[in-house]
């Protein structure tokens, strides 16, 4: 299944806090877009595994994907290394995505970065012929995205750009709230974790007015690219 945009997250719900907006404006454009999680989460503080991927599954209808899978690597513990990259480079190959979302090239959470890297690598490495991947018993040919760029998550990055996600403001929220068992609900029996407060969400907001700001919008969503992006005429750039 060829996609246009492939979106890489190390976690459920690190693209739902990130780029749902985002996501939610190139499907009503007429994209096809796929979101891959790299884990199942399962050593957040709240939830399971199994919890967060039918909340995963939850979001993805909200969002209305095309596809989503996850690629069960180890919460916490996986690695930016032959065997992850090969599994990779296999899922790039297998959507062939223009362009690819990652994660934050820096952030709080030390996944994040680690996984910003493996999603950089994999994508130059995809488009080597020499590095053979097999998908369903048939040899991928090799593919490389036009573009990855990275959201921002917790903390602040100066964007390189920033969409307008103001008409996709609700549906992106309605994809957060998807995952129950890690935001906020004043009944949950769950311990507190870091993102389970009310004040957390009130950031995820304040941080789309920030972006919006930027661009004189209501709420945005801003990302950070990997290399100079060729502009045809100065009226491609608003």
């Amino acid at each position: 299944m060829k996609v246009d945009i492939l979106v890489l997250a190390v976690h459920p719900d690190d693209a739902e806090l990130s780029c749902s907006g985002t996501i939610a404006k190139h499907i009503q454009l007429g994209k096809k877009v796929a979101l891959v999680d790299f884990t199942a989460g399962e050593l957040g503080t709240r939830g399971t595994a199994e919890i967060r991927l039918n909340e995963a599954e939850d979001s993805k209808k909200i969002l209305k994907l095309v596809a989503r899978e996850n690629l069960g690597f180890r919460d916490g513990f996986f690695k930016n290394d032959e065997a992850h990259q090969l599994e990779l480079i296999r899922i790039i190959r297998k959507y062939q995505p223009e362009i690819v979302l990652a994660n934050a090239i820096e952030d709080r959470h030390p996944d994040h970065g680690r996984a910003a890297l493996l999603s950089d690598e994999a994508c130059f490495y995809s488009g080597l012929r020499m590095i053979k991947t097999i998908d369903q018993e048939q040899d991928q040919p090799a593919w490389r995205p036009k573009n990855v760029f990275h959201y921002i998550q917790d903390r602040y990055i100066e964007p390189d750009f920033v969409v307008d996600i103001t008409p996709h403001w609700e549906t992106k929220v309605a994809s957060i709230r998807a995952y129950k068992s890690q935001f906020f609900d004043p009944n949950s029996p769950e311990p507190a974790s870091y993102i389970s407060s009310a004040e957390f969400m009130d950031f995820v907001e304040a941080r789309s007015r920030e972006m919006g700001h930027k661009i004189g919008t209501k709420y945005g969503e801003g990302f950070t690219k990997t290399k100079t992006i060729a502009v045809k005429d100065l009226f491609e750039v608003l």
